[in-house]
C-alpha cells in the first residue's frame, strides 16, 4: 500500500492529472509485483532523481518555510521522504494586515531558503505552495484577501513552477486530517498492517485541532456532524473524528482570558487576569494589535483562580469523544510542546511522553510560585493552566493519559505540512 501511495504521488508530482510543467516527459515504467497499467511519468535516465516540494505554513504566529527533498535511489525503487528544510520569520502574515505588502516581503525573504535548497535547475519543476491558517481565518475578508494577492504576485515572480491554487486560507478541517496524515505517516502507521494508527493535538496561536481514528463506532454515532470527515486513500476509506476549534488556539485564548477578544477602545483600556503576575503590566501585540495587559495587583492571583478564568474559554465549547477516556495514543505538537519546554516538563531537543496530570502539577507550580520565581514568559500560568483545561475538561482526556510531545518526528517537523505536500500531489479525496 505505502508503494501504491508512493506510486500515486509520483503521477500527481508530475503532472499526469493536471496543471505540469512541460519538460516533464510521459513513459510507462514497470515494477516487479505491482499493477502496471498505471500510467507513470518519469524524464530521461541521466535526469535528476531528486524531487522537491515547497510548503508555506502562513500561522497566526509566523510564516515557515518547508522544503522537502524526495530521493529516488534506484529506478526499480520508489521515492522516499529523505530531507526538510525548515525556517521561519515573525510574526505571521495576519499581522500585516494593513501592509500587505510587507507581508508579501516576508514570504520573499523565505523563498531565498528554498533558492539555497533546491538546485537551480530544478527550480521551473519544483512546485511551490502556501496555505494560511486560523491567523488569516480570523482576519476581515477583504484584509485576507489583499495579503494572499501579494503572496500570489511574490509568488508569480519567483523562477518556480506556480500551480493555479498556490496560494490559500486552508480550512481548519483539512488542517487537522493533515496534521494526522503527517504523523501517521513519518511514524509508519497509517500502511502499517496493523491498522493501528496514532491520534494528533495541535495547538496553534488561532486554532487547535484534534485528529484521530475512531475505534469505535459509538464514537462516531454520537459525534457532531462536523466532527467526522471521511477521504478515501489507495482504495481505503478513513472515518476520522476531527475538529478545528477557531479562538481556541494559545494565543486568542489569551484574549478570551482577558475579555479582551473583540473588544474596543482599546487605547483606553487595560485587560487583567489572576494569570498573570500581580506587577506584570505591558503591552501585548496579537495579529497587528496590541492590548495593554496587567495582573490583579490589589488582588489575589495563583492556580485556583487562573483555572477559574480560563474554564469560562474552554467548558462548554469543546466536544468530549467518550473514546479519549480509554487508551488512546496522542502525539501533541506546536505550542503543547513549547510551553512544556518553558515549564521545564520535557527537553527541547528530545521532547518526551507526558501525562495529563504532568500539566496540570507543573501548572500549580507555575502559578502559585509566579509572583517570587519570574518565569520565561509572564504567560507561562496561564498557557500551562489553559493547556490542562482544554485537556481535562475540553476534550476529556483522563489524568494518566499520555501525550507523546514532539517537535520533530524522523527529523521532520509535527505539522500539517508534510500531509498538505502530498494533499497537494496526490489530491487526497476528502469529504
Amino acid at each position: 500500500m505505502a508503494l501504491q501511495m508512493l506510486l500515486l504521488w509520483i503521477i500527481s508530482l508530475w503532472g499526469v492529472s493536471g496543471d505540469y510543467p512541460p519538460e516533464a516527459m510521459q513513459y510507462n515504467l514497470e515494477f516487479p509485483g505491482m499493477d502496471n497499467t498505471l500510467p507513470i511519468v518519469t524524464r530521461p535516465a541521466n535526469a535528476s532523481r531528486i524531487f522537491y516540494g515547497v510548503m508555506f505554513d502562513a500561522g497566526s504566529t509566523g510564516t515557515r518555510i518547508h522544503v522537502y527533498t524526495f530521493i529516488q535511489k534506484d529506478r526499480n525503487e520508489l521515492p522516499v521522504l529523505d530531507n526538510e528544510m525548515f525556517q521561519s520569520v515573525k510574526p505571521g502574515l495576519s499581522a500585516y494586515a494593513d501592509m500587505p505588502e510587507r507581508g508579501g516581503d516576508t514570504v520573499r525573504q523565505l523563498l531565498k531558503v528554498a533558492k539555497r535548497t533546491v538546485p537551480r535547475l530544478e527550480w521551473k519543476r519544483t512546485p511551490v505552495v502556501l496555505k494560511a491558517t486560523a491567523g488569516l481565518r480570523l482576519l476581515p475578508e477583504e484584509k485576507a484577501q489583499a495579503l494572499l494577492e501579494q503572496v500570489q504576485q511574490v509568488f508569480d515572480e519567483s523562477p518556480f513552477f506556480i500551480p493555479t491554487d498556490s496560494v490559500s486560507i486552508m480550512d481548519g478541517t483539512n488542517e487537522g486530517i493533515l496534521a494526522w496524515v503527517t504523523v501517521n505517516f513519518l511514524t509508519g502507521h497509517l500502511y502499517s498492517n496493523s491498522k493501528q494508527t496514532v491520534g494528533t493535538l495541535d495547538l496553534g496561536g488561532g486554532s487547535t485541532q484534534i485528529t484521530f481514528l475512531p475505534k469505535s463506532k459509538k464514537t462516531i454515532e454520537a459525534a457532531p456532524a462536523d466532527c467526522i470527515a471521511n477521504f478515501d486513500m489507495f482504495n481505503t476509506t478513513y472515518k476520522l473524528y476531527t475538529h478545528s476549534y477557531l479562538g481556541n488556539g494559545l494565543k486568542a485564548a489569551r484574549l478570551a482570558t482577558l475579555g479582551a477578544l473583540g473588544a474596543e477602545d482599546l487605547q483606553w483600556r487595560v485587560f487583567t487576569s489572576s494569570c498573570l503576575p500581580k506587577k506584570f503590566r505591558e503591552n501585548w501585540t496579537f495579529g497587528g494589535i496590541t492590548y495593554k495587559v496587567s495582573g490583579v495587583e490589589a488582588g489575589s492571583s495563583g492556580f485556583k483562580l487562573c483555572y477559574e478564568e480560563v474554564q469560562k474559554v474552554v467548558k462548554g465549547i469543546v466536544h468530549q469523544p467518550m473514546e479519549l477516556k480509554g487508551d488512546s495514543v496522542f502525539y501533541a505538537f506546536s505550542y503543547y510542546f513549547d510551553r512544556a519546554v518553558d515549564a521545564g516538563l520535557i527537553d527541547g531537543s528530545q521532547g518526551g511522553a507526558v501525562e495529563v496530570r504532568d500539566f496540570k502539577k507543573r501548572a500549580k507550580e507555575v502559578c502559585n510560585k509566579m509572583s517570587k520565581h519570574p518565569t520565561v514568559s509572564p504567560f507561562l500560568c496561564m498557557d500551562m493552566a489553559y493547556i490542562t483545561c482544554l485537556l481535562k475538561e475540553g476534550f476529556g482526556f483522563k489524568e494518566n493519559t499520555v501525550l507523546q510531545l514532539t517537535k520533530k518526528v524522523n527529523n521532520v517537523e509535527a505539522s500539517w505540512a508534510l500531509g498538505a505536500t502530498f494533499d497537494h500531489f496526490h489530491k487526497l479525496n476528502i469529504h
